[in-house]
């Protein structure tokens, strides 16, 4: 149990305010953390909690608002700042460099050194003592970090947390990609730490998490702070799930096309993968929408690449209109009639460096070849008249990828498989940092899509969306499918009840087809 919180605030946000094109992010957020404290912070996707612990850290500079620091009004212009000041962040997006080793990435910016030159058997041996506190003394702190897991890479942004000696250590989402025995590890962690008279800002999804290790709660909603000081171990779900849902966002949905086909387009039988999901088992129809619905690190991501063969099942099989897929093929998918939009559109979908034109081209290159040659821009014209329909701006082709914004980008995406017209279209997060116009104008292409007997796959972390999109929903929580319905018979809350809840035993309710 951790221990009480110290008098006073260690840390206080005041009326912070953050402003980007098209979104007011933060309006007017309050936040106070007292020392030695496990502080929770919770909200949904959204709801403005990344922006705000990235304005703490000095990664954005508020456009109003206060931080008091220890007593005394400060202002954070970087992120080195905050770190001098003793505050430790670890992203959910974690801030590791894949080509330096486990010990360097821990020491990075505190490197150990003697007369100008850095100590490497200093950085190692530090690593190394940090790894066995965290419970992981079997990462060897010379090793490559590109070559760790995603949990492996996890546990050494804990540790170059833990060697900053900060006096507040921010962790979002950290416990996303942790089994429940490292889970318990990085409770361990927290409880000394907070007997140290250190501070912790816990961000979680999961509220049996806050209920274990949290002190106090404050909930955000649309940028807004809209609860504080909640006591973490007594505050019951139903109303922790109705202070998150109250949206002032409007979702404006286009209207359901006509009842789908009875024809299966796509079939997902007893698919699964070690170590990340198991047994999902889905159809899709031509011209319908089935949503998945669930937390970052629950495997939904991971469920649709791997039917897209961008990973190989452990068990299982793939079907489209009948045909198995070959597992983990990437090449057959697409000849089969598959597309994806992956989550992470720059790192994972588009050449940032390539024009608009070559991106939207990519997977029907051969089309555009003579005698297996791609003549000067011989995909222009067809790439044009394809991103000039989804309204891509600016509406130059040949204008760098890189140089689009987020929703632009997501079109570009969108429109490489028009062009390839695709029979099953996967899509993950489609609007995740794309603007309310763009937003609109994605949810219109999936409704025009589905009506045109696409059979449509849509994976978002916004709860709404899901329910405004899918015809059909499965609930995913800890790689199992928990619950199954038409997405008429579900609402906000009863999904972030079953997300959030543990996994009942036995088989996933079904109350639909």
């Amino acid at each position: 149990m951790t221990t009480a919180p110290t008098p006073g605030p260690l840390l206080a946000m005041r009326g912070i305010v953050k402003q980007f094109p098209g979104v007011r992010a933060l309006d007017g957020v309050d936040l106070d953390v007292t020392a030695g404290e496990v502080h929770c912070l919770l909200g949904q996707n959204g709801a403005g909690k990344s922006t705000l612990i990235k304005v703490l850290a000095g990664a954005h500079t508020p456009d109003a608002g206060e931080i008091v620091w220890a007593g005394r009004p400060v202002t954070f212009g970087s992120p080195q700042a905050a770190d001098a000041a003793g505050i430790a962040t670890i992203y959910q997006e974690l801030d590791l460099v894949p080509g330096l080793t486990v010990a360097e990435n821990v020491v990075l910016g505190h490197e150990p050194s003697r007369l100008g030159f850095s100590r490497l058997r200093a950085a190692d041996d530090k690593a190394r003592r940090l790894l066995r506190r965290l419970g992981h003394p079997e990462i060897p702190p010379r090793r490559e970090l590109g070559r760790l897991s995603a949990a492996g890479q996890q546990i050494v942004s804990m540790a170059r947390a833990l060697a900053k000696d900060a006096r507040l250590i921010v962790m979002d989402e950290p416990s996303a990609v942790l089994d429940p025995e490292e889970v318990q590890n990085l409770f361990r962690v927290i409880r000394e730490l907070t007997a140290d008279g250190v501070a912790v800002v816990y961000i979680s999804h999961r509220l049996e998490e806050i209920r274990e290790i949290g002190d106090r709660v404050t909930v955000l909603k649309d940028g807004r702070t809209v609860a504080r000081n909640l006591p973490a171990r007594t505050t019951p779900t139903a109303d922790v799930i109705r202070l998150m849902t109250g949206r002032t966002v409007e979702y404006a949905f286009p209207p359901r096309a006509a009842p789908v086909s009875d024809e299966v387009v796509l079939q997902v039988e007893g698919l699964s993968r070690t170590g990340e999901f198991r047994d999902v088992s889905f159809t899709v129809r031509a011209g319908e929408v089935v949503g998945l619905a669930g937390l970052v690190g629950s495997g939904r991501s991971e469920i649709v690449e791997t039917v897209y063969g961008a990973r190989r099942p452990s068990a299982g099989t793939v079907r489209v209109r009948g045909k198995r897929l070959r597992p983990g093929s990437v090449p057959a998918a697409v000849r089969a009639g598959m597309g994806l939009a992956p989550e992470e559109r720059k790192s994972q979908a588009l050449l940032l460096g390539e024009p608009v034109f070559r991106n939207v081209s990519l997977p029907a290159m051969d089309r555009f070849a003579t005698a297996g040659f791609l003549g000067p821009d011989a995909d222009l014209a067809a790439a044009a008249e394809i991103t000039g329909r989804l309204d891509v701006r600016p509406s130059d082709p040949r204008r760098p990828a890189r140089t689009l914004s987020g929703g632009n980008q997501q079109k570009v995406v969108l429109a490489r498989w028009l062009l390839q017209g695709c029979t099953v279209l996967l899509l993950d997060e489609p609007t995740r940092g794309v603007d309310v116009g763009a937003r609109s104008e994605i949810y219109a292409l999936v409704r025009r899509l589905a009506a045109q007997g696409a059979a449509i796959v849509l994976v978002s972390s916004e709860v709404p969306e899901v329910l405004g999109l899918a015809d059909r929903v499965l609930v995913v929580r800890e790689g199992r499918v928990v619950h199954e319905a038409p997405s008429g018979e579900l609402d906000e809350g009863r999904v972030l009840d079953l997300v959030m809840e543990a996994v009942p035993a036995g088989a996933a309710e079904r109350s639909g087809s």
